[in-house]
């Protein structure tokens, strides 16, 4: 139970409609998800499960597993703490992505075409929840890329601070030492010894939307 009273409810898996299993199934391999399942029953009933990686929901598909109409799923997002890196790794892993861009205008993310209020390159100052990219699989199932560097506040649960990945806790301290060296900056450049307490305040303020600190 949650303090609230409600239980705690995980979204685990995400259903996307595709024409072709085992087409779909090469295709997230491709990019180097983990397949998690392949299950295949007498009556024809077929699921199979991939997870991006560091991500803690997953996607499922295969037959007679949904009624929608293959490559209906639209806008499945995507959070990554550098999203050039992550653009440029899906693309050299086969994906039909597009370049990094921010919004002229609300919701221009979800337009399909990159004339639609979409405007090239990274937000302004690399401003969280600012940059995106988008990518379709072989049905048309569309995914996409957000950066977040730092949550708003009550975004994250009050008692943890995690790291998906290697990469994203690289470049969460790589934000705290740049900080951290502004904060070294204003107190006459002199050495602080207390740095590592420093960082870990930084990180989890980062991470759960508080005030940082200076």
């Amino acid at each position: 139970m949650t303090t609230t009273g409600v239980p705690a409810l995980k979204l685990e898996a995400v259903v996307i409609p595709v024409a072709d299993v085992d087409r779909s199934k090469k295709f997230y391999d491709g990019l180097g998800w983990r397949l998690d399942a392949d299950f295949e029953f007498d009556n024809g009933f077929r699921a199979v499960q991939f997870t991006p990686p560091g991500s803690p929901t997953s996607i499922q598909f295969g037959t007679s597993i949904t009624t929608a109409k293959a490559g209906t799923a639209e806008g499945i997002y995507l959070v990554v703490s550098d999203v050039q890196q992550a653009r440029d790794a899906l693309a050299a892993q086969g994906a039909d992505i597009s370049e990094v861009f921010h919004t002229g205008a609300p919701g221009a993310q979800f337009q399909p075409l990159s004339g639609d209020g979409r405007v090239a390159g990274a937000a302004d100052e690399r401003a969280s929840y600012g940059s995106f990219a988008t990518f379709r699989d072989p049905d048309g199932n569309t995914f996409l890329l957000q950066e977040v560097t730092a949550r708003i506040p009550g975004r994250v649960e009050a008692t943890e601070t995690s790291y998906a990945t290697t990469s994203d806790l690289v470049d969460a301290l790589v934000r705290a030492a740049t900080a951290h060296g502004e904060h070294e900056a204003r107190n006459g450049g002199r050495y602080d010894a207390e740095w590592p307490r420093w960082y870990a305040a930084y990180m989890v303020a980062e991470a759960h939307g508080d005030q940082l600190p200076e």
